[in-house]
């Protein structure tokens, strides 16, 4: 069984640890896990019902459903900004969640990772994330989770790939999830 699980970075800075982490899942996922990714949520428009009409959804929401919608399971990587997810990570949450009842997100299995630079690396961050998903349709895996702190100095010279205790931990958080996929959908 081959599982694909979407990975959606809440920082648009290009030299972002999350984003990082990001690649480190990729790198180090089991074999049979395909992590992607995803490029193109700067490019997503603040969420707005007018918009979000059948034939005039914007080209880069419906893409981001396309992607949330040919994958088997998503995986939230959330910084902390004052105290809570960034926006274009809620934005994202947003747009996945319609149609009502049907949207990309739902019955998929979701987890929210991350590292901040704080003492708690993002935990409240990544709850806020976790609610919203959930909220949004998406099966949570509440259990799953992996805050790491002080990004700025564990990561100033260390790719998160190439941190041992990172790697392996990372690895069995996508091993976790990808394990919640049922065969059918993957």
């Amino acid at each position: 069984m081959s599982v694909r699980i979407l990975a959606l970075v809440g920082s648009l800075r290009a030299g972002s640890h999350n984003r990082q982490l990001a690649e480190a899942a990729a790198k180090h996922a089991p074999e049979g896990v395909a992590i992607e990714v995803y490029e193109g949520l700067a490019d997503v428009p603040f969420y707005n019902e007018d918009i979000d009409v059948e034939g005039g959804v914007p080209q880069a929401a419906q893409a981001l459903r396309d992607s949330a919608r040919a994958a088997d399971a998503l995986l939230l990587f959330s910084p902390e900004y004052n105290g809570t997810m960034p926006a274009v990570l809620k934005n994202s949450i947003d747009w996945l969640s319609r149609p009502y009842g049907a949207g990309a997100l739902s019955g998929r299995p979701v987890a929210v990772v991350g590292t901040a630079a704080g003492q708690y690396g993002g935990v409240w961050a990544q709850d806020e994330a976790r609610k919203a998903a959930g909220i949004a349709g998406g099966a949570v895996v509440e259990d799953l989770k992996l805050s790491i702190p002080g990004s700025l100095s564990r990561f100033a010279e260390l790719h998160p790939a190439d941190d041992a205790e990172v790697a392996e931990n990372i690895a069995a958080v996508v091993g976790r999830l990808a394990g919640q996929v049922t065969p059918a959908a993957a």
